[in-house]
């Protein structure tokens, strides 16, 4: 097909059907919608709550392993140094106590959380958890005297916390002192 150059006096529309020259149209052909598109869900979201649970169970800044045989020693910054000596030592009166032997950690963190519901809802000021020293976690070490002096530690109301004297547990069981609001 030849083209021939545009007259001067060609309107657009002569010129633009030169240039495109002999055309047909196609033959109308039924528009058929697609399947429906799935709802939107997300994807990810098991995995983001499992990495959520991971990150919350693992150790922060600051928050380090504990061994078998480590004692565990905390207080906040409005307790005297004195106060945790007293507990350490076994001054305060035990009013209530947990032994979490033998839990997973899941279940542990459950009771233990129902426990200290329930101890600070009866105003009671020192209760003892049993978590065990861990002697049969093997290569993990122990697991739920670790679990415990994480969860302690970012519960408000646990204003300080001791591994008990060797009479009551030792390094297996913590004297656990509570106030606040």
């Amino acid at each position: 097909m030849q083209r021939r150059p545009p007259a001067d006096n060609a309107t657009d529309d002569t010129v633009f059907r030169d240039a495109i020259g002999d055309v047909r149209p196609l033959p109308p052909q039924p528009v058929v919608p697609g399947p429906p598109r799935p709802k939107p869900r997300a994807r990810f979201r098991r995995a983001d709550d499992r990495q959520v649970l991971a990150e919350s169970l693992a150790p922060g800044p600051g928050e380090w392993l504990v061994e078998t045989g480590d004692e565990l020693l905390f207080r906040r910054a409005q307790v005297p140094a004195a106060v945790l000596e007293r507990l350490r030592r076994g001054e305060y009166a035990v009013e209530e106590q947990i032994d979490l032997h033998g839990l997973t950690a899941v279940l542990a963190r459950e009771a233990l959380r129902e426990f200290l519901a329930e101890a600070l809802q009866r105003r009671l000021r020192c209760v003892r958890v049993v978590h065990g020293k861990g002697l049969r976690s093997g290569p993990r070490g122990p697991v739920l005297k670790h679990a415990v002096n994480v969860w302690l530690r970012r519960i408000d109301r646990v204003l300080a916390f001791a591994s008990a004297p060797r009479r009551d547990g030792g390094t297996g069981a913590i004297y656990v002192l509570l106030g606040g609001n």
